[in-house]
């Protein structure tokens, strides 16, 4: 990433020989020649192990929480939907005073506090079913709390990896990252369900907390330290217009943000009938349901390590609309599913969803890494995402309600239609038309900058 501030080297405390970081393109490229980032950055396989960890402990969790709530507490469809709905509501409600709070602070500290809360809040869950007071009013607390501490987890963590990793390395991170998260859903959501069937729902929150405990002793070992961050005086509101104004008022960044706020309309609404579909429209067992689901999950490991090698072949620009438009085009075998070998349909649609969706957002991750100033980076990720997840329940709430007025297939139809008629959006726009994205930000004409307004 060749965006830098020019104390970026300072930055870099750490002892080169622990960490494996590289201060300068010699050494990075005599890094990269070592081997892999797992094998010779020490601080990198450190935050890959936390990272992982708690990726897992969120699958686990998409699981058992809604179990406990079905299972132990006899919940309404209404109350699991608001419990699925808690988990996201942080980041409409904080996620923009959050970029900026995590641009005034070193992230490690952040990263530490969040691993820590989420660890207490999941051990929560056995500890007051043993004494008794399990109820969902407390299930609800936990979803949204934990769903707080993700929200400035995630954004701590996006703005530290370019502190942390020499530019020629980003990708390579960027992408195993990706990769491993992947991995670990997958693995997650069949744990969950397992740990579920044979040691109950609420047995599973505790293997949830152990794996946030993984985190946080992973995260406590990183040697390298940021620099200090300079004290801001500016009104929080003004630092919060700053960051939706870099979204609004760039093109590239605009483009993204709002291909990713449709793109996650379309993609949540065929997910959250997804299970429906496959049971009551197909007549599958819901093992056979958990089984593809999560065979179709393993294509964004196939993308996390195909995207880097795409974008150095035929350039970011290119390889993003690859992931994100021809890929995703193989969404259409989804309502074509039926019985016995035409579950290879959904397989083969819902690989191919993975992998592009996944290695698309490896491309943009190491691109905002590098094309955003260091100092921005808490704000646009924030800014960014409350935009795009903001999209999220409102494309569930628009699949159910077509579910049960057109139908569970026609609904499968229109929402998977969506994920490559979302991606026209980057066809149309300046992704469409150049081999490579950008990695170094210019200032905008003053017509370009105008829907800053529209925003505010």
């Amino acid at each position: 990433m060749s965006r830098r501030t020019p104390d970026a080297n300072a930055m870099r405390t750490a002892d080169a020989t622990d960490s494996g970081d590289a201060t300068d393109s010699g050494d990075a490229a005599r890094s990269t020649a070592r081997g892999g980032l797992l094998r010779r950055h020490r601080d990198f396989r450190l935050l890959w192990c936390g990272e992982t960890a708690g990726k897992f402990g969120a699958s686990v969790t998409g699981v058992a929480l809604p179990l406990i709530a079905v299972s132990d507490l006899h919940a309404s469809t209404l109350q699991i939907g608001l419990l699925n709905a808690a988990a996201w509501a942080p980041w409409l409600l904080i996620g923009l005073p959050a970029g900026v709070w995590v641009d005034r602070l070193p992230r490690r500290p952040v990263m530490l506090a969040a691993a820590a809360v989420s660890l207490l809040l999941f051990a929560a869950v056995p500890l007051a079913d043993r004494l008794g007071r399990l109820s969902m009013g407390l299930l609800l607390a936990v979803s949204l709390l934990t769903g707080t501490a993700a929200v400035f987890f995630q954004t701590a963590y996006t703005a530290y990896l370019p502190g942390l990793l020499a530019p020629a390395d980003q990708p390579e991170g960027n992408a195993k990252l990706h990769g491993s998260a992947s991995a670990a859903q997958i693995a997650g959501l069949g744990s969950g369900g397992l740990i579920a069937q044979f040691a109950g729902a609420v047995n599973g929150m505790a293997a949830n907390a152990a794996t946030f405990l993984v985190s946080l002793l992973c995260l406590g070992r990183i040697r390298y330290r940021e620099a200090p961050t300079p004290p801001r005086e500016r009104a929080l509101r003004r630092e919060v217009g700053e960051g939706l104004r870099l979204v609004a008022g760039d093109r590239w960044l605009r483009t993204l943000t709002l291909f990713g706020a449709t793109s996650n309309l379309a993609l949540m609404g065929f997910q959250s009938i997804l299970v429906a579909f496959l049971v009551r429209e197909v007549g599958l067992a819901d093992g056979t349901v958990g089984g593809l689901v999560a065979g179709a999950a393993s294509g964004g490991i196939a993308g996390a390590f195909a995207a880097r090698r795409a974008a150095a072949r035929i350039g970011t620009a290119r390889a993003m609309l690859l992931f994100e438009l021809g890929l995703p085009t193989l969404a259409l075998l989804i309502p074509l599913t039926t019985a016995g070998p035409g579950v290879l349909l959904y397989l083969a649609g819902g690989f191919g969803v993975s992998a592009g969706v996944v290695a698309g957002n490896v491309i943009k991750s190491g691109f905002q890494q590098s094309y955003c100033p260091p100092e921005l980076l808490g704000r646009l990720t924030a800014s960014a995402a409350v935009l795009n997840y903001g999209t999220i329940p409102l494309g569930a709430v628009l699949a159910g309600v077509l579910g049960s007025t057109i139908g569970l297939r026609p609904a499968m139809w229109v929402t998977t239609a969506g994920v490559p008629l979302a991606a026209l959006i980057l066809l149309l726009s300046p992704v469409g038309h150049t081999r490579d994205l950008p990695t170094t930000r210019r200032p905008e004409p003053a017509s370009a900058a105008r829907p800053t307004a529209r925003v505010s």
